[in-house]
Order: C-alpha cells, then structure tokens, then sequence
C-alpha cells in the first residue's frame, strides 16, 4: 500500500536522519553516564548539535540556527571554560549512586513500550508535502515589527537579571 509506513524507500536523508538520531542519543547517554565532568560537557556539545540537527529535519530553521549560537556557542563554551579554568575541577569525579535506579529503569522501560506501541499501530500517512519556506524572515518580522515592544521589555528585564545576579555574587569586604 502507498503511503504506509516501511514502503519509503531508504534514501541518503533518511540514513542522515538516523545518523542524527544515533548520535543525538549516544552522546545524551554518555552526558548521563560520563563519571568525568569535562566528559560529560563535551558530550552534551554533540547532544545539542544533534538536536539542532533534528530542528533542521523538522524545517525550523531558524530554531536550529538559535541552538547553535545560544546552547553550543554560548552556554556550552562557557561551561567548558568553567571547568577548564577552575582548579582541579576536570578531574572531579561525578557520583551515580541512586537507591530508585531499579524504580526509574521500570518507569523509563513502561514509557518505552508504551511509546513503540503507539509508533507500531498508528496509520501513518505519508504525503508529498510542499517545502515550507523559511521561518528566520517571519520571526524577525515578528519581533522587530509586531512585538518590539514585549521584546524590548524583555531583553531589559534579562539585562536587569545579569545585573542583579552579578551584584548578589559580588564578595562583601
């Protein structure tokens, strides 16, 4: 039957899809699993670019573009910073004890099944669907048209925050 899933055939985007995905995956796993700290960041920079990945895959673009620049170009390059110039901090060693790992493991393979399940009965439609155009020219015509305002606000409250946060961290002499 046309339009089923298991009928498309496997194509040089579809590999790319699931290479995303594998990598997207295994490195969250080594973020979790990593008992070094500077493992586990370096790791979560793959995780974070193989979500942008997946926002490409979903045609929002601009979604991936901002998670490139916000999570790996300044969040995760800070935290690296932070613990390659903290003294003695990369060769920490990240606990993993947990008394509810037993009770987690169930709820997470529940989730699963439940999940593949779902993934198994559901009809699939699959259609040909026009390429959507890109997203990046209706955001900035929202936020520098239509909302500048609340934008504007915005990005003064988070300027007032960094402030404020930058005050309480001060040292008193």
């Amino acid at each position: 039957m046309e339009g089923e899933a298991g009928s498309n055939p496997v194509t040089g985007a579809t590999l790319i899809f699931w290479s995303v995905i594998a990598v997207t995956v295994v490195s969250a796993f080594f973020v979790v699993q990593s008992q070094k700290l500077l493992y586990s960041a370096l790791a979560l920079l793959f995780t974070f670019v193989g979500v942008a990945g997946l926002y490409v895959f979903m045609m929002a673009d601009f979604i991936a573009a901002v998670q490139i620049v916000i999570y790996v170009g300044g969040i995760l390059v800070l935290l690296i910073f932070g613990i390659m110039l903290t003294h003695r901090i990369a060769d920490i060693r990240i606990s993993h004890t947990s008394v509810q790992r037993g009770a987690g493991g169930t709820v997470v393979l529940f989730i699963l099944a439940g999940l593949i399940y779902m993934i198994s009965t559901s009809p699939w439609h699959l259609e040909d669907a026009p390429e959507p155009e890109s997203t990046v020219d209706g955001i900035g015509r929202l936020l520098m048209i239509d909302y500048l305002l609340p934008f504007e606000v915005a990005s003064v409250l988070l300027l007032a925050a960094l402030i404020g946060a930058a005050m309480l961290s001060r040292k008193v002499r």
